[in-house]
């Protein structure tokens, strides 16, 4: 009996083990976290009016570096002036890897 309930005990633990090894092991960061870090960067220059993010991470290619990327866009009001941004984030680590105006001269 003492055998049985050893086994048991074992096959639990290897189960349990398992569930919190894989979430305890996050490959990327969440999307939210990686907006938080862009609007940070962002309002150092001005006010956040909005944001947006794709919650669904990509491949992206830059100077033959592969990543993959959070994309997403943030408005905000800097001296006064609204301003519209596209940003690229590594979803691995949360670098910023562009932060591209998206105004428009008139």
């Amino acid at each position: 009996m003492s055998i049985k309930r050893f086994l048991i005990g074992l096959g639990i633990g290897f189960v349990v083990g398992s569930v919190l090894k894989d979430q305890l092991i996050q490959e990327y960061i969440s999307p939210e976290k990686a907006l938080r870090i862009v609007k940070g960067k962002v309002g150092e220059q001005g006010v956040v009016e909005g944001s947006w993010i794709h919650m669904i991470p990509e491949d992206f290619e830059k100077k033959l570096l592969n990543y993959t990327v959070y994309r997403g866009g943030v408005s905000c009001s800097i001296e006064g002036d609204f301003h519209q941004f596209e940003f690229i984030v590594d979803a691995k680590t949360g670098t910023v890897l562009e932060l591209s105006s998206q105004d428009q001269d008139t």
